[in-house]
């Protein structure tokens, strides 16, 4: 525990996909607030080493890859967190073993929490028509035409399916995460 944080999450493993071209504080900041309130986290992506992030308009910061997708195992995990940043999403949607961890994520019924372009991913499933969402306002067609119902508000949680638009809407989504595993399993999506 750190001196700001507690012990709510402890025993509470956090999947974080990710891949060059994250939003760097959409990323960085659910982390290091999920570890704060006792969380293990991971960062799962394409390839070992690290990737780098988007920091607002420039390559920012590179973070340590824990796992390759095609080694982790969504049993081993109580949530998964999806990052935003264009280029991030966009390369993960087209890869079949992150739109299969994905998928097994949605029908486990545990967490899945998406901010600004991260429900790209997300529709690649199928899984989210009639599911409430929101996002960065330019995939908000993208949503719709997969049949989510869409809405303008900073956190929008659907039985455990948590998604905000931006970098402004962190601490929300942060807070959110933490209580939606702190309910624990929902029904199967």
């Amino acid at each position: 525990m750190s001196l700001f944080g507690s012990d709510k999450l402890k025993g509470k493993k956090i999947a974080i996909v990710a891949t060059d071209g994250f939003e760097q504080s959409e990323l960085e900041e659910p982390k290091k607030y999920l570890e704060n309130e006792g969380a293990e986290t991971h960062v799962i992506s394409l390839k070992s080493g690290s990737i780098k992030g988007w920091d607002k308009d420039n390559w920012g910061d590179k973070v340590s890859v824990d796992k390759l997708i095609g080694d982790a195992r969504v049993d081993d995990y109580d949530a998964l967190v999806l990052p935003g940043g264009q280029i991030n999403p966009d390369k993960l949607r087209v890869e079949q073993k992150v739109v299969d961890f994905v998928t097994e994520f949605m029908h486990s019924g545990k967490v899945v929490a998406a901010i600004c372009h991260g429900p790209w991913t997300l529709i690649e499933t199928g899984l989210v028509r009639g599911k409430k969402m929101t996002s960065y306002p330019s995939i908000k067609t993208d949503l719709k035409n997969a049949g989510a119902l869409w809405e303008d508000s900073e956190v929008v949680v659907d039985k455990g399916l948590i998604t905000s638009r931006n970098p402004n809407d962190i601490p929300a989504f942060n807070k959110k995460i933490v209580e939606e595993i702190l309910e624990g399993v929902h029904a199967a999506r």
